[in-house]
């Protein structure tokens, strides 16, 4: 894990991303506690429609809420719905993907066709269909809504991984020990699984912030007057000819941070594969094996 730290951090693309998110987080955490959650009102109509200045350096919306307040609260509403639901998404597919992989056969089978069937429903319309029909939905809601829907590409990874982690040796001599199965997945397989996993999660928040933002931006996400970068967002296209800076820097979060997420979860994958880790052992060793190697097959010198 430190091998693979260091060389996340060693490639300058991921360093950069690992800076922005930090840096989001804190200002996200430090803007909602200095801030509030931006419904504040400064003046109904005085201070309507205000563009950035000093006293207010994203300036104001339509009902005179700091924008700059509103976006950072805003942060912390997107990145918990992201995080959260990215959550119960990951746990999910793995339990599902690892129980269809380790015992195979019409399990298997059963559970891969039942997986096909979800996957035939675009992801997006089923969301849109439940929670209209379902409207008004709370917060905790939408987490576990996005959630239950985002893991089965999940399950058909870890489920692959799987079918290869049973096979090693230390797998059938944990069975010949009477070792339980459960014990096993959770000793042995999940270990062998989880590189994948981490890189999934990692982009699947990017996607999550996107979605959850397109919801919102269709009314049926976050609610007022809960701030989400989404809501923001559709708040000032309507009324953008007015207020532009209402859409703009909630957007430009949303972009930052996708990509952000992105960028990480591309050097994550690079990080984690192992060949990518045995390149990245110490050229030391390489170099006095080739030494110790050469030595050997090289005559003896002429006393």
């Amino acid at each position: 894990m430190t091998s693979a730290i260091r060389l996340l951090l060693r490639n300058r693309s991921s360093r950069a991303a690992v800076v922005v998110l930090a840096l989001l987080v804190v200002a996200a955490v430090v803007g909602s506690l200095m801030l509030g959650n931006g419904s504040t009102q400064y003046g109904v109509v005085a201070m309507k429609n205000r563009p950035p200045s000093w006293a207010h350096p994203f300036g104001t919306d339509q009902f005179s809420r700091d924008v700059l307040a509103r976006v950072s609260f805003g942060a912390v509403i997107s990145l918990t719905v992201a995080f959260l639901s990215v959550f119960c998404s990951i746990t999910i597919g793995t339990a599902y993907g690892m129980v269809a992989g380790f015992y195979g056969g019409r399990i298997d089978n059963v559970m891969m066709r039942l997986l096909d069937g979800f996957l035939s429903i675009p992801r997006v319309l089923l969301l849109i269909a439940v929670l209209v029909v379902g409207a008004p939905v709370r917060l905790l809601g939408l987490i576990l809504l996005i959630g239950a829907t985002g893991w089965f590409g999940v399950s058909r990874l870890v489920r692959a991984e799987t079918l290869v982690a049973k096979r090693l040796e230390y797998v059938d001599a944990a069975r010949a020990l009477g070792v339980s199965d459960a014990r096993i997945i959770w000793r042995h397989l999940l270990p062998n699984v989880i590189a994948p996993v981490i890189v999934t999660a990692t982009l699947a928040v990017g996607n999550v912030i996107a979605l959850e933002a397109g919801l919102s931006y269709l009314g049926i996400g976050a609610r007022e007057p809960t701030p989400s970068w989404g809501s923001i967002f559709y708040d000032g296209v309507t009324y953008f000819a007015g207020n532009w800076w209402v859409a703009f820097f909630p957007g430009v979060a949303i972009v930052i941070t996708v990509l952000s997420f992105n960028v990480l979860g591309d050097a994550l994958r690079d990080v984690l594969d192992p060949r990518h880790l045995h390149a990245a052992a110490p050229q030391a060793a390489l170099i006095a094996s080739t030494s110790y190697n050469s030595s050997a097959s090289d005559p003896l010198p002429n006393g």
